[in-house]
């Protein structure tokens, strides 16, 4: 009885063990996984090798389009494509993404580069 009296003293007096989660958020853990934010579009060379390796096959890479896209809904975060990416152009974050009602497919497309005019002497020759 007397170790219960002065457990609930202890607690009184001390800082309470939880946080005060909407005020008081913790960092994530090192090496936690969180999301996949994207992909650097310039850096991709569109070879595919994430969607080969994305076990959920969330990931599409379309070569004629230049253009990469993921399925948020379908992805189960395991950083198989990061991993995979030889460019490295896949960016994951550890911060959690807050829950969301509708689904989108984020996709990024690469912007044509503009023909400057040496090269634009050349296809006319």
């Amino acid at each position: 009885m007397l170790k219960m009296v002065e457990n609930v003293f202890k607690n009184l007096v001390s800082k309470p063990a939880t946080r005060m989660y909407p005020f008081e958020k913790r960092e994530p853990f090192k090496d936690s996984r969180g999301q996949i934010e994207g992909c650097e579009i310039d850096k991709c060379i569109f070879c595919g090798i994430c969607q080969r390796k994305c076990p959920a096959n969330a990931i599409v890479v379309n070569k004629a389009e230049k253009s990469w896209e993921i399925n948020q809904f379908k992805c189960v975060i395991c950083n198989a494509c990061v991993e995979a990416c030889p460019k490295k152009c896949i960016v994951a974050s550890a911060a959690h993404k807050t829950a969301v009602s509708t689904k989108e497919n984020l996709k990024v497309v690469q912007a044509e580069k503009p023909v400057q005019a040496e090269d634009a002497s050349k296809v006319t020759a």
